[in-house]
Parts: structure tokens; sequence; C-alpha cells
């Protein structure tokens, strides 16, 4: 039976006939090499966090606080010695690793959401798909293996609710509400360039797409360039919602069956609040740093969060996952899954398809390697006891 640690063996035996990797082999590598390949525009988007970026800084450096203390002698380095597979929110996975939402792929590939979703699918792992996504909501569900709707929930529910249950009959299997998002943060890069790609009409497919949006418009957005402005212009009125409480989670539960997520918290408080008002799970995350400059490191978090809720509900977690050693730490301190970003993103762009598959089996050996190599049969087997006492 193959596993993810394959990967290793298939390079260094291409690596006899003189064949080496192409793409990078590490997160910032793929960093290093969309600086130098991608547009400014597209780099400035993906790469941008808020104000001075401390926030995204501290995500990645919070991880070099922690230590894994490897356990010896636990037969668990041989082949099919490992079980890497996970159930979430009744999501099978053969790894606990889901893509994170990102959105306007475009920027990066055409149909950037339906080529992640594919290579997701391929190996067994999640795709969380952005509300602000360049593709529709039923382009992903048709190719597709699990995955999840992001929904940021607009200024309308008869929108929100469109978009919930479209992603119910295309497949999904839960909604992910991200609540750190009810206005865009302050992003130098961007504002650099004067460039936020929603007003060009991009990452809004499933706005353009949708008929209570559309019903909205005075012209169908295709007819002519006035009327794609006016839809633009009504996206802008309709983009995120500091209306929001917890108690109107109860709504979303009437609008689906499916789990609900909630995405984007850090406080124990906040988890509590959330799960008692009908979360199935709650995703520690501080959007990558891209909302609150200076804001708390999400793995700072995640074991309050653990602490408060993860009797009753699923903790998720992103922002900051580099390596397959921060996988480990991040499930060690309670995370049933771990959201993974930036750096499949950057190698959609350069890669495309292939760029995306190689970045995630980077992602997957390398975990399985660690867990392997630190004494784990299977995740019950990671624990808080793996990890020495934080610096």
């Amino acid at each position: 039976m193959s596993s993810f640690i394959d990967f290793q063996n298939e390079i260094y035996l291409q690596g006899m006939g003189g064949t080496v990797p192409e793409l990078p082999m590490t997160a910032d590598g793929f960093a290093d090499r969309a600086r130098e390949l991608l547009d400014a525009r597209a780099y400035a988007y993906v790469a941008g966090s808020a104000s001075t970026e401390r926030t995204a800084l501290a995500n990645t450096s919070a991880f070099d606080r922690y230590r894994i203390v490897p356990r010896m002698l636990c037969g668990t380095s041989g082949p099919g010695a490992r079980d890497t597979s996970v159930e979430v929110l009744g999501t099978k996975l053969a790894a606990p690793v889901l893509t994170s939402p990102v959105g306007v792929l475009e920027l990066l590939h055409e149909k950037g959401e339906v080529v992640v979703a594919r290579a997701a699918k391929e190996l067994g792992v999640g795709t969380v798909v952005s509300t602000a996504s360049s593709s529709t909501i039923e382009e992903v569900g048709e190719v597709a293996g699990d995955w999840w709707y992001q929904l940021y929930w607009p200024a309308d529910d008869e929108l929100a609710r469109s978009f919930v249950e479209r992603a119910q009959r295309a497949g999904a299997k839960a909604i992910v509400v991200t609540v750190d998002t009810p206005s865009l943060g302050w992003r130098p890069r961007d504002l650099e360039l004067g460039h936020l790609p929603f007003l060009l009409g991009k990452g809004i497919a499933n706005y353009l797409s949708d008929p209570v949006f559309r019903a909205k418009l005075p012209a169908p957005p295709e007819e002519s360039e006035d009327a794609l402005r006016i839809a633009i212009l009504t996206w802008v009125g309709l983009f995120g919602n500091h209306t929001l409480r917890p108690a109107d989670l109860a709504r979303l539960r009437e609008w689906t069956d499916l789990p609900i997520a909630v995405k984007g918290v850090l406080h124990p408080d906040d988890a509590r609040l959330v799960v008692d008002a009908g979360a199935d799970a709650v995703w520690v995350s501080n959007h990558g740093g891209r909302q609150v400059d200076n804001s708390i490191a999400a793995l700072d978090a995640l074991g309050s969060v653990v602490g408060a809720v993860g009797d009753r509900a699923d903790v998720l977690f992103d922002s900051g996952v580099r390596s397959g050693s921060d996988v480990l730490v991040a499930l060690a301190l309670g995370a049933k899954a771990v959201g993974y970003g930036r750096p499949w993103a950057y190698a959609l762009g350069i890669g495309g398809a292939v760029g995306v598959r190689h970045a995630l089996r980077l992602l997957l050996a390398d975990f399985d390697s660690a867990m392997g190599l630190s004494g784990c049969a299977d995740l019950a087997g990671i624990t808080r006891e793996l990890l020495a006492v934080p610096r």
C-alpha cells in the first residue's frame, strides 16, 4: 500500500537518472520563486498581510516555541506502518489537511479553484472553496471530492441562503462561516499598487452567477461593461456583514443540514459562544495575518480554544503552517485537522495543476515522515506529550 512518504523515494529514484525537481521543495522556496515569476499584483495579493505584517510573522514564529520530542523503537517508520487518515465533520480524509479557502485564484491560474479541487481529490485531502472564488460553486462541485464551502456572509440574508443552498446542492460536505472579515483588513501591498481585484470583476463569480444577486441588477452583468460595473458596485454594497452575532447561526441551521464550522476564532469565549449557538466545529485562525496587525498568533490561541470547546466540537486550525512538523505540532495541541494556504497558492501560480499537486505532496510526505520518526502510528498517538514545554 502506498503512503505519502513514497514521494521521497520517487524523487531520489528520478535523481539516479539525472532528473531533479524543477519546482521548489520548501514553502519558502515557493514564495521566492513566486516573487520572481508572478505578476506584481498577483504576488502582492497572496503575500500581503495587515499593516506591518507582524501577525503573519508571529504565525510562523509561534511554531519555533514548540519542540517535538520523538519517541524511539515504536515500529512506525516502515512501509504501511502509519495511518494518517481522519474523519472531521463527517468527512473522511486521507490526512488531516485541507486547502484553506483562498479567493480570486484567477490571479494565479485560470479556473484555479477547479485545479486545486482536482488535486485535493486525487490526494484524498479536503478543499475549502471561498465565496470569493473565480470559479462558481457548481464548477467546483463537478470535479471536487470531499469539499467544504466557505461562506462570507453578505449583508443580505436571502443571498447568503442562496449561496449555502447552492453549495449543498453542488455536493459540499460542510459550511465554513468566516467571521473575521466583516470588512477587508488594511493591506499596504495591495494599496501601494491600487489593486483590489474585486473592483475589476475578479473573484465574484459566485455573485454574478447567483439568481438572488442577479435579481438586484438592472441588466445581466455580461450584457455590457456598464452592466458589469453596476454589478461590481452592487457587490461592494453587499460584501461583509458587521451585524452578525452567534445567534445568527440558528438561521444558517434552518438553511442547511450540513455540519457548520465557524472560522476566524481566537478567543475561548468566542469559541464557547459559537458552539453554544450550534456550531459543530471551531476553526482557529487569524486569516493568515491578513486582518488585524499585531494580533495573537493563531497557534498561541489553539490550546485555549481546545480547552474551552474541544470536548464538544471539532477544532481546526490554520495560519502559519509551512511544514509537516508544523502540522504535527498543531495536532499535538488539539487540532483535528489543519488548513494549508499560501505555499500551494504560490505553486498554483508557478506551475498550475502540477505545481499544486507538488506542493500538497511535499507537505503530506513531510508530515508522514515527521509522524513516523516521532513514534506515532496514527493520529491518536499525536498528543500534547509529544511536545516539550514551550520556550
